[in-house]
């Protein structure tokens, strides 16, 4: 079942576990929508999404649309609080079509700015932008001053996330004003709440702090509410922002931050919105972790660690799970530090991959936003084995990279923005089946060093290096940087330098491993960086051994590849499209596919994004051959596949290949032969790995940067040459057409060579 489903599922799934009663209609629609209302308002956003949803549908069935509309527009509202922004997404829709149909420009503008604040959720601003202009235009066309000012505050937030403060801050002022006309505080304190974060992101902290006192006196004069305790929440949090800008005012700033956040926390508790109450339980607790009160803040913690298990809110719940375990560990607990840590990557995988999508373009990756929790319970579990039996040893160390393959997982899903990544999750092989094969390393790059966990047919072992994260990624961004200079050999003291981290300390290991095969599981900046291009001053790596890589070994299906009766699906562009450069050799690499297995190829004009589709539905292919140019962005919304007539994006590319997924074989290798990502975008690079896991291939070959046209050629020619061979592996025959490249003289050069790579399975 497709992931376009989920929403019609999930209704679906609340009328199976409604039960009888629903069907009998226990309680009428304006019932359920009284019921849902009142959850909302004490943040019990479940059950009012449940109750709403049953509103809807005994509304469907009186065929009241009016009412059906707004009780859709409610249950979305419900839905983007628990992060479920595409079934959000989904209501909208249908209630827009009900909008659409009465001809009320307020109800159509109302539902169209609900939609546009998903989609900025859902990270696609430009489709979020033309919904909110949309509303902005037909409230004012309605003169509905309450409404217009609603949506010139969320159109202030999506210019804002865009870092156009200047526009920004434009709709926020109309919309304080407008509120202020219209008798709506509610309203005037978000949105001057939000100026102020504006205005201190533009340098006008002054300004931002008048603002939020203007915001705080308007709240505190409002009766307790969901809105006004949450509103509280975000003034403290503004107050605490603004300390670094003021330096003269911080201490006064820190008092009125908790008074605030303590007011929310107050008037959250009187209400019974525990999930409010966490965040500012949660959030004072900060305020006293910043003062290295680690007492005080860990009381307040636990209260609000309390408040988010009543409300079952797993977003808030990890956060001060987390934070606990930084307390302890900061007050030498580190035994009950992991406990907690454990506790907030246990929460965190419970969460949808909605709720870590932030709106509009990404400020920080998922790995510097989230990667912590994992990451430094993995610096604890990996802290000096000094004292510690051996049996302690290994099963903290199958912990720490169990917990760093869970983060793996965690970060495609987050980069994909679709939990259907989870599929492959289905045909995980064990990992200590896999060392049988192939030695596997974890760089684990932690703050003060580095952790080299090895997994190899004598159990798990860990390295350390004494080189810190900092050191270490600035060391790979220039090695990076001088691969793709192929005139000259200013790489290679950073090749070696690289090398002496990264493999030297594994030597003896690797010696007495007797294996011919590397497989590194990277993070960050290596993600970016060839390893096979590592010299150790004689040689380059892949001199050694044959390479490949992958996200995560819990995403990998390691089979040998399928060679009888294999089909192949070649296509590509040789002529100049869409203002990319012509690929001339691509044909003579087609021809030469044809001559080794039974291919069908489109070139050029046949080369449609209609004709793939429709081709990739035709047959049960093996391998499917891109020779065209590709781009893996930071923004997966900007990362695609050239085709003659179109850009195929992730998504239409997982819809064309994905019919091979569901298969009892599915797709044995996806090759990209001329993809670029940009040098030092590591989340680009992840985009990249993750290729083969979202297409449903068991592994992918493709390049991390533009390669030279005639050596692309030959390369992959000898790849599948050697690949007839039933003996060779995937990563093997790889290794072969690389040294093939780097032993003509020519092209020794690593960048002509190095930037192929094995990803997923190797074998």
């Amino acid at each position: 079942m497709g992931c376009g489903l989920r929403y019609a599922c999930w209704l679906l799934l609340i009328a199976l576990s409604a039960g009888p009663s629903w069907a009998a209609e226990a309680r009428t629609p304006a019932a359920a929508f009284d019921a849902g209302r009142q959850a909302f308002q004490r943040g019990a956003f479940e059950d009012a999404a449940v109750a709403w949803a049953e509103a809807a549908e005994g509304y469907r069935r009186l065929a009241d649309g009016s009412r059906q509309l707004t009780t859709l527009i409610h249950l979305a509202q419900a839905q983007s609080s628990l992060g479920r922004y595409r079934e959000a997404v989904g209501s909208l829709e249908a209630a827009l079509r009900l909008a659409q149909g009465s001809g009320d420009r307020g109800r159509i503008a109302a539902v169209l700015a609900a939609l546009g604040n998903a989609h900025a959720l859902l990270g696609l601003p430009e489709t979020a932008a033309g919904h909110l202009e949309g509303a902005l235009a037909l409230a004012r066309e309605a003169r509905a001053p309450a409404l217009t000012a609603s949506v010139l505050n969320d159109l202030g937030n999506l210019r804002s996330t865009e870092g156009k403060h200047a526009d920004a801050l434009a709709a926020y002022r109309e919309s304080i004003r407008l509120a202020r006309d219209s008798g709506s505080p509610m309203l005037g304190a978000r949105a001057s709440t939000n100026a102020a974060t504006a205005l201190r992101q533009s340098g006008q902290p002054q300004a931002a702090e008048a603002l939020l006192d203007d915001a705080f006196d308007e709240l505190r004069r409002l009766p307790p509410s969901h809105d006004m305790a949450f509103a509280l929440v975000g003034v403290g949090l503004g107050y605490r922002e603004l300390r670094t800008a003021l330096t003269g005012s911080a201490d006064a700033l820190l008092l009125r931050s908790g008074r605030a956040l303590t007011e929310a926390a107050t008037a959250a508790d009187g209400i019974g919105d525990r999930r409010t109450a966490s965040y500012a339980w949660g959030y004072l607790g900060a305020l006293y972790e910043e003062e290295r009160r680690y007492a005080e803040a860990l009381q307040l913690t636990r209260r609000a660690i309390f408040a988010a298990q009543q409300a079952g809110a797993p977003e808030s719940l990890y956060r001060w799970q987390w934070q606990a375990g930084r307390l302890l560990k900061q007050q030498g607990m580190v035994d009950d530090a992991i406990a907690s840590y454990r506790r907030a990557v246990a929460t965190l995988q419970s969460i949808r991959p909605e709720l870590t999508v932030s709106s509009g373009p990404r400020v920080t990756s998922f790995r510097e936003t989230i990667g912590p929790v994992y990451f430094e319970l993995v610096d604890l579990l990996l802290r000096s084995d000094a004292g510690r039996k051996p049996d302690e040893v290994a099963a903290t160390l199958l912990e720490a990279r169990d917990t760093i393959e869970l983060f793996k997982a965690a970060e495609l899903r987050d980069y994909f923005r679709d939990d259907c990544v989870d599929t492959a999750l289905a045909k995980v092989t064990s990992l200590d089946v896999l060392s049988k094969t192939a030695v596997v390393v974890y760089p684990v790059t932690l703050e003060s060093r580095l952790v080299l966990v090895v997994s190899g047919p004598q159990g798990l072992k860990s390295v350390v290096v004494p080189v810190t994260a900092e050191a270490l990624t600035r060391e790979v961004r220039q090695f990076r940087l001088k691969l793709e200079k192929r005139t000259t050999r200013e790489y290679l003291p950073h090749a070696q330098r690289l090398y002496d981290w990264l493999i030297r300390p594994l030597e003896d290991d690797l010696a007495a491993a007797k294996l011919d095969t590397l497989v590194f599981v990277p993070d960050g900046a290596l993600r970016t960086i060839p390893m096979a291009a590592l010299h150790d001053g004689k040689q380059f790596l892949v001199s050694k051994y044959a390479l490949a890589v992958t996200p995560g070994l819990s995403l990998t299906d390691p089979r040998p590849i399928q060679r009888e009766q294999a089909r192949v699906l070649a296509v590509g562009v040789t002529e100049s499209v869409q203002g990319f450069p012509p690929l001339p050799n691509v044909r003579p690499e087609i021809d030469g596919l044809r001559e080794m297995f039974r291919t069908t190829a489109l070139l050029d004009r046949d080369f449609s994004a209609a004709n793939f589709e429709k081709a990739l539905r035709a047959d049960p292919y093996t391998i499917v051959h891109i020779a065209s140019h590709g781009q893996f962005d930071a923004d997966l919304a900007k990362t695609f596949l050239l085709t003659f007539d179109d850009k195929v994006s992730m998504d239409r590319l997982d819809q064309f290949i994905g019919v091979l997924k569901y298969r009892d074989d599915p797709l044995e290798l996806l090759t990209l032969s001329a993809c670029d990502t940009a040098a030092g975008d590591d989340r680009a690079a992840l985009g990249l790995a993750g290729i083969a896991i979202k297409a449903g291939a068991r592994s992918a070959m493709a390049t991390l940067w533009q390669v030279h046209d005639e050596v692309a050629a030959e390369l992959v020619a000898t790849f599948y040459k050697e690949l007839q061979n039933p003996s060779v592996s995937r990563a093997t025959a790889l290794r072969r057409a690389q040294m093939r490249i780097l032993s003509n003289p020519r092209y020794e050069h690593p960048g002509f060579w190095s930037p192929f790579l094995m990803i997923n399975s190797w074998l």
